[in-house]
This record gives C-alpha cells, structure tokens and sequence, in this order.
C-alpha cells in the first residue's frame, strides 16, 4: 500500500471516511441529523484541513473548533463520540495507506480529538495542562 502523497489521496481518505462516518449508529446521526451535513459542499473544506494537517499546504483558514462548539450546544458530544470518529479515521486510513503520513493522519487525528474534548468541556486544549508545579515553586511569572 502506497502513503498519502498528494491531494487526490487526501480526497481518497476523506470521502472514503465520511462515507464510513454516516453510516455510523453513533456518529453518522451526528453529522446526518444534528448538524445536517451537506457533503459535497463539506468535503473540499476537509480535504483543505487534511491537506494543511499533512502537508503543511496552508489552505485551512476556517475554525473548526467554533463549528463543534456551535454543534455540542445543540447536542453534547462525548467522549464516545470522539473515540468513534478517531476509530473510523484510523480505520479508513489503515485500509487504504501505509507509511510516515498515513501514521501522522493517524496521531493527528487523535490529537485534534483529544483537543477537541479538552475545549468543548471548557479546559485548555493542551495536554500540558495537567502538569502542575512543585510544592513551593513560583510560577513562571514570577521567576
């Protein structure tokens, strides 16, 4: 199997993924219902991030944060939500690639899902949060 190299990979693994994502029991309603997605205007804008997420192509300038923010407030999105969606991504990415990028598809998707918790429940979107000083050490700040 070949790694994503190009665009056309991109659109490959993305509307292979969606087309997976909303026949999905749990997440599909998600996308079908709720946020009534209309793909072929939603899918040039993922195949933008994906490309701007693997090849550092720029051509993302949207926030996807602000549009989970606007979907949770109209249904809540957990934490199964998130671990179906990185399931299917990794999934779709296995069944169709092998190598360096499609194993950074992979982190990263996990990574954005993770994020994407940490925001959505109000909390800082870095894993760095959960480090905390020592016992008697200033904060940055103030050092």
């Amino acid at each position: 199997m070949a790694d994503l190299a190009v665009r056309a990979d991109v659109e490959d693994l993305v509307s292979t993924f969606y087309e997976a994502a909303f026949q999905d029991p749990l997440i599909g309603p998600v996308f079908t219902e709720i946020a009534k997605m209309d793909l072929d205007h939603h899918l040039p804008i993922m195949c933008d991030f994906w490309e701007t997420v693997l090849f550092n192509a720029g051509l993302y300038k949207r926030n996807a944060l602000q549009v989970h923010f606007a979907l949770n407030s109209r249904h809540p999105l957990g934490p199964d939500h998130f671990e179906r969606w990185v399931t299917l991504w990794s999934a779709t990415v296995d069944a169709r690639f092998s190598g360096p990028v499609a194993d950074r598809a992979k982190l990263q998707a996990s990574r954005i899902a993770e994020s994407m918790q940490r925001r959505l429940a109000g909390r800082s979107g870095s894993l760095l949060e959960t480090i905390s000083r020592r016992e008697g050490m200033a904060p940055a700040s103030e050092v």
